[in-house]
C-alpha cells in the first residue's frame, strides 16, 4: 500500500495510506485534511494546491496547459506548486511528499 507523506498547514507531518488509485485532492480529503476543491477536479479553482517536494517533482506527469493556467493565478505559489487534484497517485509515488499550500 502506497505511503503519501503530507505537512499540514500548521507544520505537522502525517504519513497517510493510499488505499487506491485516485486524484491526491481525493486521497488528502479522505484523510481529513482541509481541501476546499471547489471545482470538484476540474482544476477550474486552485483551491487544492500543494507543494510537492522538490525531489518527487520529475515523478510526476507534467502539468497540463490548464493547470498551470490556473497555478499562475494563485498568489503563494511556488516552482513546485501544483494542483492535488491534477495529480493521480499510483504505486510509482509511494513516499510521496506534498505541503499542503495556505489557502488563498
Amino acid at each position: 500500500m502506497p505511503i503519501l507523506n503530507v505537512t499540514d498547514r500548521d507544520g505537522s507531518e502525517k504519513q497517510v495510506d493510499v488505499t487506491m488509485t485516485e486524484s491526491l485532492m481525493h486521497v488528502l480529503r479522505d484523510a481529513g485534511y482541509h481541501i476546499a476543491a471547489e471545482c470538484g477536479g476540474a482544476a477550474a479553482c486552485g483551491t487544492c494546491h500543494v507543494y510537492v517536494d522538490e525531489a518527487w517533482l520529475s515523478k510526476l506527469p507534467e502539468a497540463g496547459e490548464i493547470e498551470a493556467e490556473m497555478v499562475d493565478l494563485l498568489e503563494e505559489t511556488k516552482p513546485t506548486s501544483r494542483l492535488s487534484c491534477q495529480v493521480q497517485m499510483d504505486d510509482s509515488l509511494d513516499g510521496l511528499k506534498v505541503t499542503l499550500a495556505p489557502e488563498e
